[in-house]
């Protein structure tokens, strides 16, 4: 044995001060009072795996599109298989990450048969929609190839656009949020988030051919309603104008507050939509726009004109 690792022994079998048990202590402390806090101190139910869940993604997406993203090459013999085990190995890990969601929300100690059987209902619903979300999402493919010069493929925006992969990850995310597994679409909105800087509630209504172009800060909120052929640029934000509360000063939950985006909008890089008014069809809106009023068909919104003057001298001033 080296010097070194008899040294590494040494040093972790020694006290370095941590004082781990006191730290540890402190934490329960904390965490106990939390729970109490948030009245979660008799329910005992874990929250759904956010690692599982990316797996799950993973799996989803690869047997929508098996020739490009399967883990290894397939022949044509083999898709099918290749195919079938993935969904299956997917959708029973879903099935246990709902049952999770539906324990958590219910506060049991163990999740119910009728837990269970919720759960699978979800799951059947959500793989009988599979076959439409891969088809919008060809749709979806082929508008970011149309609609970039720079993208020499259909396979290259599959599998290098992070807009592509944001709206795969919301396709699929937002066929469980109407299932009503809200809490694990809520965590595959988060892991697209993270992974491309797009951020999509769950609940946003989006139709397809839709494409983000670079994508980097956009923003769609769960209410927004977005169009066939919409194209939007990076920065982009469609939100909320203000939030409304009710009698004990409580947010308003539900209620639409986001952009109305009907069909052929292009909205460019950095504006800011806000409220619940509608973009009519084939409009455009410049970057950095900032837009809080409805504007019909057609329209063309861009930032007021630059005023530029010089003065000699000094004048002026």
């Amino acid at each position: 044995m080296t010097t070194s690792l008899r040294k590494l022994r040494v040093d972790i079998g020694q006290d370095l001060h941590w004082n781990i048990n006191a730290i540890v202590a402190e934490l329960r402390t904390l965490r106990e009072e939390s729970l109490a806090a948030r009245q979660r101190s008799e329910n005992p139910a874990k929250l759904p795996s956010r690692v599982m869940l990316a797996e799950i993604v993973d799996r989803l997406i690869a047997a929508l599109f098996p020739n490009r993203l399967a883990t290894h090459p397939l022949v044509n013999e083999s898709v099918d298989f290749f195919v079938g085990h993935t969904l299956d190995k997917a959708l029973r890990e879903l099935v246990e990450q709902i049952v999770r969601e539906l324990q958590f929300i219910s506060g049991l100690d163990a999740a119910s048969d009728e837990n269970r059987e919720q759960a699978l209902a979800i799951v059947r619903d959500f793989s009988a929609r599979l076959p439409e979300i891969r088809a919008v999402l060809e749709t979806d493919i082929y508008a970011a190839y149309e609609g970039d010069p720079a993208a020499r493929s259909v396979d290259e925006v599959l599998a290098c656009y992070p807009g592509i992969t944001a709206v795969a990850y919301h396709r699929l995310a937002h066929a469980l949020f109407g299932l009503g597994a809200t809490l694990n679409a809520r965590i595959i909105a988060e892991i697209a988030h993270s992974l491309t800087g797009i951020d999509i509630h769950p609940g946003a209504q989006i139709k397809g051919s839709f494409f983000i172009d670079h994508g980097t800060g956009v923003v769609i909120g769960e209410t927004a309603v977005i169009g066939e052929h919409v194209r939007l640029y990076h920065g982009v934000t469609l939100g909320a104008k203000r939030f409304q509360v009710d009698e004990d000063g409580s947010l308003v939950k539900g209620n639409a507050r986001h952009p109305i985006v009907e069909d052929d909008v292009v909205i460019y890089a950095g504006a800011t939509i806000l409220g619940r008014i509608t973009i009519g069809r084939g409009s455009v809106i410049g970057g950095n726009v900032w837009l809080t009023k409805s504007v019909p068909a057609g329209s063309n919104v861009s930032q007021a004109q630059l005023r530029s003057e010089v003065f000699d001298d000094g004048s002026g001033i």
